[in-house]
This record gives C-alpha cells, sequence and structure tokens, in this order.
C-alpha cells in the first residue's frame, strides 16, 4: 500500500508526478492527474483500480441522463437515472461493508466509503440542479478519482470553488502554502499520532483489566490525540497536495476540541464528512423543521448510520447512538445552560468525547465494559490496581500528550500559520520533515486509521 507517509511516495510517486504535472501544458493536466490517480490507487489496492474506474463511467453515465432534465421538471427518465445511480452506489457500500464484516479477508477497496459518498452526493446535486454546467467525462473522472482525496477524503463537492479546470492555476504561492501544509500533516501523523498509537498498544498488552484508574484516562486522552493527529494530519496533507495542484484549500478540521458542546465539534470535527450527512440525510428527512419528535428521530437516524459508515460491528453503533444522545441531551435540555456558561460546553467536549473514543476504539463490548469499569473504578474496579503503570507510561509519552493538547487549541496552529514565511519557522518545518522521514526509515509505515472506512 503506497502511503502518503511512505519513502514511496513523498521520493518516487510524487516528485515524479509533480514534475510531470508542472511540465505538461495546462489543458492537459486533467488527464495527467487521471492517469496518475489510477496509478497512485492501484499501487495501494491492485485490481480494485479496476472496480474505482467502473464504479466512475457507471456515475458518470447515470450522471449526463440525469443533467438532461428540464427546468421546468424532472422527467420519468432523469429520476429512473437517479434512482439507479444511488442504488448501485449504496448497494455497492452496504455490500462491500457486509462483507469486510463476515469474513477475515480485506474486501473492502482502499477509500471506498469516501469516493462512493462524493459520487452519491454528485448525482444528488445533479438531480436537485445544484450543477448548473454539463460535467464533462475528463472533470468527472478527475473529480472522482484524484489521489489526494480518493482514499480518506475531504469529501469535496462537485461546485467547490477551484474544482473546474478553467478556476485552477499553479502558482509558486500556492506551491508553497501546499508544502507547508503537507509538512505540517505528515509531522502531525508520523510524530505525534504514529508515537501516541503505541501508548494504545501498551494499554491493549497489558489488558482493560489489569490497568489502573490514572493509565486508563491517559489512554482515553492519547487515543483521542491520537485519532485526531492521524486524520487531521492526513487532512493537511491532502489538501497541500491539492494546493501545489492548483485546488483551493479545503478545511476538514476547525478545533474541534475547542468547540463549545458535542454538536459544535462534529460541525469541526471531519467537517466535509458532517456536511454530507447533513445535506444528504437530515435534512431530505426534514430536519429539525417538523417538531421536537422528528428532530429526534432524524437525530438518531443520522448518528446510527454513521455509526455504521465506520463499521459493522457492535461498538459503532453504541458510539453513534452515544452521540446521538449527547446532542439530544444538549439541543433539548442543556442548550440554554451552555449558551449562558460556555465553559460547560467545552467540560462536555473534553469529558465525553474521550469517552465516545474509548467506545470507538474497542470492538468487543466485554472489554469496553472492562476499561470503563477502570475509568470509574466505583463501578466495581479499583484505582490502585497496577498503580505503577501511570507514571511509567508518562514518563515515556508526555512531550507527545503535550504536544497534541497544544495543537489542539487553535492559538498554536495559527501562530504557526501566520509565521509560516519566517526562517525560523522554514528551518522548524525542515526539521519536521527529516525527522518525520527519519521516523519513516526507522520503523514500519503506520497506515492511517481512517484508510479502513
Amino acid at each position: 500500500m503506497i502511503l502518503f507517509n511512505s519513502l514511496a511516495f513523498l521520493f518516487r510517486f510524487f516528485p515524479v508526478f509533480l514534475a510531470i504535472y508542472y511540465l505538461t501544458p495546462a489543458r492537459f493536466r486533467e488527464v495527467v492527474l487521471f492517469f496518475g490517480s489510477i496509478l497512485f490507487y492501484a499501487m495501494g489496492a491492485g485490481y480494485m483500480a479496476l472496480g474505482l474506474t467502473a464504479l466512475t463511467i457507471v456515475n458518470y453515465v447515470l450522471g449526463q441522463m440525469v443533467f438532461s432534465a428540464d427546468k421546468g421538471g424532472v422527467k420519468d427518465k432523469n429520476k429512473r437515472a437517479f434512482y439507479a445511480a444511488i442504488f448501485i452506489d449504496a448497494g455497492a457500500l452496504i455490500l462491500f461493508k457486509a462483507l469486510s464484516g463476515v469474513t477475515d479477508k480485506v474486501v473492502l477497496p482502499l477509500g471506498f466509503s469516501f469516493y462512493l459518498f462524493k459520487m452519491i452526493s454528485y448525482q444528488a446535486d445533479l438531480f436537485r440542479g445544484e450543477i448548473t454546467r454539463r460535467p464533462d467525462i475528463l472533470d468527472t473522472v478527475v473529480y472522482f478519482t484524484m489521489f489526494p482525496q480518493v482514499t480518506q477524503g475531504p469529501i469535496m463537492r462537485w461546485n467547490s470553488v477551484g474544482f473546474e479546470k478553467r478556476e485552477r492555476t499553479v502558482t509558486v504561492k500556492a506551491f508553497n502554502d501546499g508544502l507547508f501544509f503537507f509538512i505540517l500533516g505528515l509531522g502531525m501523523k508520523v510524530l505525534l499520532a504514529d508515537r501516541l498509537s503505541i501508548l494504545w498498544i501498551e494499554i491493549e498488552k497489558i489488558g482493560f483489566e489489569s490497568i489502573s484508574t490514572p493509565l486508563a484516562w491517559m489512554g482515553a486522552v492519547g487515543y483521542s490525540l491520537r485519532l485526531y493527529m492521524d486524520f487531521w494530519g492526513y487532512s493537511l496533507m491532502a489538501a497541500g497536495i491539492g494546493m501545489m495542484l492548483g485546488f483551493h484549500f479545503v478545511v476538514n478540521f476547525v478545533h474541534p476540541y475547542w468547540a463549545c458542546g458535542i454538536s459544535d465539534f462534529y460541525r469541526r470535527w471531519h467537517a466535509t464528512l458532517g456536511t454530507w450527512f447533513r445535506d444528504y440525510v437530515y435534512i431530505p428527512l426534514g430536519g429539525s423543521r417538523k417538531g421536537a419528535l422528528r428532530t429526534i428521530f432524524n437525530l438518531l437516524v443520522v448518528w446510527l448510520l454513521t455509526g455504521l459508515w465506520h463499521g459493522i460491528t457492535p461498538n459503532f453503533l453504541l458510539w453513534g447512538g452515544s452521540l446521538a444522545l449527547l446532542i439530544i441531551w444538549e439541543k433539548f435540555v442543556a442548550g440554554r445552560l451552555i449558551d449562558a456558561v460556555p465553559l460547560i460546553g467545552h467540560l462536555h467536549v473534553w469529558f465525553f468525547i474521550p469517552l465516545t473514543w474509548v467506545v470507538f476504539a474497542i470492538p468487543d463490548l466485554y472489554a469496553i465494559r472492562d476499561y470503563f469499569m477502570r475509568l470509574f473504578p466505583f463501578f466495581g474496579g479499583g484505582i490502585n490496581v497496577n498503580p505503577g503503570d501511570f507514571m511509567k507510561q508518562l514518563r515515556i509519552y508526555w512531550p507527545y500528550l503535550l504536544s497534541g493538547l497544544l495543537l489542539c487549541t487553535p492559538h498554536w496552529y495559527r501562530l504557526i500559520v501566520k509565521n509560516r514565511k519566517r526562517m525560523a519557522v522554514i528551518i522548524f518545518m525542515t526539521a519536521v520533515f527529516w525527522l518525520s522521514v527519519y521516523r519513516i526509515v526507522i520503523a514500519e509505515s503506520n497506515p492511517f486509521m481512517y484508510f479502513s472506512f
């Protein structure tokens, strides 16, 4: 599998691709991007690249039929094409998710959920008339397959500013900014997320029933930071590559741990996925326009589907259901109090989100029970179980925990971004890059967590 944080990508695929892309006349760059994306996907997923190509062609053909609706109303044939496209895309997603849950073999194609969500939104936007210019085949295949986003998002919309080729330009400034964000994301992934992943592995080796309460809480915080740095790091790398290719920066994270409440957290966390569920599931179900009971039902549907999107094991349903209940609690009970005292909303995030990530991380329900008995020892676990384990792990991982916590605040991130052209920051980012390369060389590459979704 070729990853952004691999030597094959950093020193072979991407430099060669970028050189060819820049040397190619602008009117042919979409062709280079398409073939480069298929090659990138094939290097990571082998024959599954044929499936991506087939789904791309099917969605283009059906999309052309959907687009041909008259402005005065949608014809039956366009409805049939739209429903056929949704049936194929959603059906393929459900089928492969189900197969991945009943077999030990890897049957879920790389990034399958992400590019199918992109295809579904494309068909819906065509059907609703939000795409006003008939997409040509080259634009469409590039949109579906472009390698910075095909494996893990962000889920770029067709109408995103700067997507259409006539709006894209390659500049020195865009290249420099893209390189900066790529290195920043690489550092988050390799220097923080990968190191914090070892902490969680150590806790698993000890056994959830044998860890102390302080270590259980440190593990919950560490896993939260690991997931954040892993996924935010990938999003920054993808956005940076896109900028180097002439696309605009796509925001996928907006400092979620600085959010004021669980709802606000998920408006900031993986923002493109959140807006996808809002625009194509929640609002079509009626949103919050049809009374409290219908709103509660719609929220439960959205979050249970979100859980199933991540996986079909019971812990994902429990994770999605618990988030739905927390959001319903905030919306209908605690909302006014949070508005009056924002600190309560922040405390909601800092207390509940790490607990939900524990549920997210552990597929076995009995193991989840054991972990929570250590988190809350008054439910049957002993706080003094293995009392020396916390300090032992803290001495090793405190630099990574502290760095992750600092990056969770918007202040440090904005300070780095604002001063990215200063010599001190340039030297710092150069050191981050080569230290990341050093880490990649001496350790096996740790795949991005969200590739499995």
